[in-house]
Order: structure tokens, then sequence, then C-alpha cells
């Protein structure tokens, strides 16, 4: 039985005990590893102190990742798991995460290095890019296939999950052509099954199959429309494409991502007639809209099926259902306490069956000592970058950011392609970083920002009339709306611990130190608000008001995430 993280470890290794950074980082390790080997042996695997699925006791609890890993979707390949999700204009792109039992899950990688096509993706391109994908395992590759609203469904492939990952090929040139999935059939046919966006397209809620080529590289011919939900299964999309029993399936949500359901659909050829059965809904649990993700069959001959729960700042989260076939040839997905056929998701349930000895804990990487010579893969830009954004200095164990010139256009951050940012990845957590600001010129300025349509940030900026430490905040950023500054203190020194506290309902309040131990809060209390499709995010910024033939830098010594303090929760009347 895998041995849960005790509480007096979580107390020790807080942030704000004064722990060193190489006592941090190793003493962590040292305590992960006396659990008799059941949580942390392996090197990069981490665990995290905000939020576990794995209950320790054969049972987990959702959602298993508590992150916005949108439009998940999953294959197995031997007894391993490896899932891939939206990653729209957030690079690098199509995060890989690696799993031996459908609930721990580290991130090992992203599949699409940068956007494409790349002049595009120079600039923030919110809630385009990389929509819903899909990844297979065929004759011995791994395959992604997605679709870019504007510009067609694109696929990479690679031998190895980890990478490296072939350059994106264009299998359809198509405005509006989403949500794809292949499909090779046993007679050595492909297909290839996708939705359409209306905002594009000028037609939504219809399913299509085109025919591909046997290796899955083109689509051959006009896609045919095999199913309409305009009826009784609006905003029908996501679809994913199996053959069982020699009966052809898509899978594929209706109804919206906040409120809608699981549709399963099959047919004896790929091109229909389909029928169709609701094999999910939230019944009456508070798991709104369970629905797009993957079905899987272990090793072990169990079906489970992984989707996403629209959870607003935190994104779209991802839950783990239990799955079984019943005798009229559909799923029905968590539990049927009524016996209809159609599922509701379930809370907290057994573990998968997983032989021999249960997986050790992990969950994808939050912390960075930045002691790497590379970024960690939970961080993303928001656009494609450029290298003389930042530098990995090793040697200091420190993340530089230069300070870039902010587009002239720019009124407030949305459109700064030099964001650093990463996931929220609990309901309530404390994120706190320690950095130091060295300006060559005025009016340069790098802080930590809460990232969304609204967001808020706290930043040391150099002025005429000296260093000031600001908390501005920005209502409605897509609009173009001015930034609001709440706070603005002397700040003569470089060295700044900086702390963000995010309770339940995804309020938070900022804060700062000078020393490390004694915080000052600073500000209201925020609303986090998610961005373009996707949640809300956090982490580092570094700007300049005008270009110059050099700029100044922020150095990130560290940046951790502990359980949550009191003090946002208190003012904002919330439960811990």
């Amino acid at each position: 039985m895998a041995a849960r993280v005790p509480d007096e470890w979580v107390r020790m290794m807080s942030v704000n005990r004064g722990i060193t950074k190489p006592a941090a980082a190793i003493g962590w390790g040292l305590l992960l590893g006396s659990a008799g080997g059941v949580l942390a042996e392996e090197r990069g695997m981490e665990v995290s102190r905000v939020w576990v699925s794995d209950q320790g006791d054969g049972t987990y609890r959702n959602p298993v990742l508590y992150a916005d890993y949108s439009d998940p979707d999953v294959c197995r390949v031997g007894a391993e798991y490896y899932m891939t999700a939206s990653s729209f204009n957030c690079v690098p792109g199509l995060p890989i995460l690696h799993s031996r039992d459908l609930v721990n899950w580290r991130l090992i990688g992203h599949a699409l290095e940068r956007a494409e096509p790349e002049e595009v993706f120079a600039v923030p391109q919110h809630g385009n890019g990389v929509w819903a994908p899909c990844i297979r395992h065929h004759d011995g590759r791994f395959y992604i296939y997605w679709g870019d609203p504007d510009f067609g469904i694109y696929r990479v492939h690679a031998e190895d999950a980890a990478g490296p990952w072939s350059r994106p090929v264009l299998v359809k040139e198509a405005k509006g052509y989403i949500d794809p999935c292949p499909l090779w059939d046993d007679d050595g046919q492909a297909y290839l099954s996708h939705a359409l966006a209306g905002s594009r397209a000028g037609l939504k809620s219809v399913l299509l199959v085109s025919r591909m080529t046997p290796d899955g590289s083109r689509a051959i011919g006009e896609s045919r429309i095999v199913y309409d939900g305009h009826v009784a299964h609006r905003t029908v999309e996501g679809t994913k494409f199996h053959k069982r029993d020699g009966w052809y399936y898509i899978f594929a949500p209706a109804g919206g991502v906040t409120a809608g359901w699981q549709l399963v659909l099959r047919s004896r050829d790929p091109f229909g007639p389909y029928e169709d059965r609701v094999v999910l809904a939230q019944g009456d649990t508070d798991i709104n809209g369970p629905h797009q993700g993957a079905w899987v069959e272990t090793d072990q001959g169990e079906n489970w099926f992984i989707h996403f729960q629209d959870a607003g700042a935190y994104g779209r989260i991802t839950h783990l259902q239990p799955m079984r076939w019943l005798d009229t040839g559909f799923p029905v997905m968590g539990v049927d306490p009524d016996g209809d056929g159609i599922g509701q998701p379930v809370r907290q349930y057994r573990k998968p069956t997983v032989p021999g000895d249960p997986p050790p804990i992990q969950t994808p990487a939050e912390d960075d000592e930045f002691s790497a010579t590379t970024l960690g893969p939970q961080w993303q830009w928001h656009a494609n970058p450029s290298p003389k954004w930042a530098f990995a200095n090793a040697r200091d164990g420190v993340l530089r950011l230069y300070c870039r010139p902010t587009p002239e256009d720019s009124r407030n951050l949305w459109n700064v392609p030099n964001l650093l940012l990463q996931k929220f990845t609990a309901p309530t957590f404390t994120a706190t970083a320690k950095m130091a600001f060295s300006p060559l010129a005025e009016n340069e300025r790098a802080g930590f920002l809460v990232m969304g349509e609204d967001y808020a940030c706290l930043a040391l900026e150099q002025t005429d009339a000296g260093r000031f430490l600001v908390l501005a905040t920005c209502k409605d950023a897509p609009s173009g709306a001015q930034e609001q500054i709440q706070e603005r203190i002397p700040f003569p020194g470089d060295d700044l611990y900086v702390r963000v506290s995010v309770a339940h309902g995804a309020a938070y309040q900022f804060a700062y130190s000078r020393d490390g131990t004694e915080f000052i809060d600073l500000g209201d209390v925020h609303q986090a608000a998610p961005g373009r499709w996707i949640g809300a995010k956090l982490g580092f910024f570094a700007n300049s008001a005008k270009p110059s033939n050099d700029s100044g830098w922020l150095d990130v010594d560290w940046y951790r995430l502990s359980p949550p303090i009191d003090t946002v929760t208190q003012q904002n009347g919330l439960r811990p």
C-alpha cells in the first residue's frame, strides 16, 4: 500500500520556515525516499504539497490533476499511459504526461517546441493554436493530431513519447477543422474523424469523417458529415475514433464545456449511419460538464474514461471515471445509480488495478530551483519565445529574464509575449518566489503576476524618481484597458520575496518581504479570471518601455508552492 506524505513533512518543508535553497531541494527528496520507496525514488519525480489525488489506501480522489489539462487524451503502450492536452497559444505546446496507473502523472515534456506558423505565433494568439489533440501509438510510433481552427489539422510523431518529436505536418489544410482523431483499421485503411468550429467554418454541431493515406500523413478527398447533433445534442465536437468488436465508435462531448454531457456513437461503417447514446452526465453531483476525453482499456482488461471539468479560473481540470461496457453495445461511465445507462461522475473511487507493487505517488512538477540549463516543463511562454528573453543560469542557480520592449500598441500585458507562466495546480495554495531586479534604464519593470483576462501583478519598477514596488491590476485586459495602480511603495533594494495566497474560489492576495520571513500583505483580495480558453496562470515578466541596445534583468532564484496561508482566506470569508 502506498504511503501518504505525512502532514509534519509538509509543514517542515514549508517555504515560510526559512529553509535554504539547497536544504529544500535535498531535504524534500530525502524525506520522500525515506518512505520505503513507495513515494518518489526516480530522479526528477515530485510530489505536490498542495494537491495529491492518490489517497495512499488504494483509492484516488477526483480530479486526478487539479490543473488546466484541457481536452485530455490518453493512449496505452503495454502497461504505460501517455496523456496530451490542448495548449492553445502557450509554448511549448502539447504537454506529454506519463503514468503507470492513470492516477499518478508526471509531466515529461512537450511535443510541440514552437507553434506553427512560427511568424503568426511570434505574438500572443489567445485562444488560437492547439485545440483538442489526440495521441495514438501505431506501428511502433506515437502520433498526435490536433486542429488549429485557422489553418487545419496538424500531426507530429515520435519513436519515444519523451521526444524528440517531428516538425508538424499539415494533414488537412482547412479553416474551422478541429478535434481530429485517427483510426487505423484492420485492413490497413486509415480514417480521420473531426468536428467543425462554427466561428470559422460557419457550421457546428456536426461530426465528419475523412479517409487518410495509410501512413496517416494526409487526408484524402473531402470530409463527409456522418452525424448531426443540432436537434438533441448541440455543440457536439471533440471526436475520439475507435473500433471494437467490429463496430466503429465515435466518442464525442456535447452541450458545451460548462454544462455538457458525453455521447458515444456507433456504426458498422466508418461513414455511418450512427446511433447515439448519452453515457455520462452531471447527474446529482457537483461535477459539471463531465465530457471530452479518452477511453482507455488497461492491460488488466479494465476500462476507464479520462475527461475534463470546466472549473473557471482553475481551467479544465482532469477527472478519471470507471467505465464498463453494457450488453447494449454501449459503455456507461462513472456510476449508474438508477440503471438507466447514463453514468454520473465519482468523487472518490478505487484505483485502476496494476500488477505488482503500486507505482509511487507522483505529480507534475511545480517548484523550481532554477538549477538546470533549461526551463522546467511546467513553464510556458505566451508566444513563440526568442533566445533574447531568458538565460537559464545554472551556474548561479537563477533564471534571468531580460527586460524586453513591450509591443508599441500594448496598453497592458495581454499582448506581451514574454510572460513565463505555469498553471494553477490546486484549489488553494501559496506560491512564493525569491527574485532580484537589476535595471539598466528608466521605465524598466519586472515581477510576479496572476494572469487571465483580468490580472494583477506585483513588480519592481525603475523610474527617474527611484525604484518602487508597484501593485497593479487590470480588468478586461483583452479590451485594451489600462492597468490601475493600487499600491506604490519606494523600494531601494534589489532583492524581493513575493508571495500570492490563493483561496477556494480562486481569490488571491499578494504579499512581499525583504528577508523571506516577515511578509506584508499588499492591496486588496483579487479574483482570478481565466484567460481565453485556458485557466488563470501565474509566473514572471520583465519589460521595458522602449527598445535600447541593452537591458536590465530579473533574476528568479526559486519558485515554490506550499499549503495556503490563512490571510486571504480570512479576508475573503472562504474556508481554507
